[in-house]
């Protein structure tokens, strides 16, 4: 972890650095629909392009493809069934999980913490 920034909340940190969860559908940016990217909300550091969103149903921000180099990934074994975490490749924050059930044209679906992303329209 490079540093932690000091404005964030309670549930941030936890998610960020305690690898937390957010309930689903609490978070505003799940029906955010204007043009612009998503950072983290630690760093800066930008993930996703609202032209890569989409409305997977599951109750978090879902993109279908990141901004090139943002991420890294790790397995997660938390549950019963290995899953891919995944975490801003900048401050090594907890963003999501990475699911093989996305849309065309790469079939993933990027399932982020709604609390730990910044949206900044173009």
């Amino acid at each position: 972890m490079k540093s932690k920034n000091t404005n964030l909340s309670d549930e941030q940190i936890d998610i960020l650095f305690e690898e937390g969860t957010e309930a689903p559908f609490s978070s505003p940016l799940n029906s955010e629909k204007r043009s612009g990217t998503y950072h983290c909300a630690n760093c800066d550091n930008q993930l996703f392009h609202s032209s890569k969103k989409y409305d997977s149903g599951s109750g978090w921000p879902s993109f279908f493809d990141v901004v090139k180099g943002s991420i890294e990934t790790k397995t997660d074994y938390k549950l019963l069934t290995p899953r891919t975490e995944y975490h801003c490749a900048s401050c090594g924050g907890h963003q999501g999980h990475l699911f093989n059930d996305g849309p065309n044209p790469t079939g993933l679906r990027f399932c982020n913490n709604g609390a730990v992303l910044k949206f900044s329209e173009d």
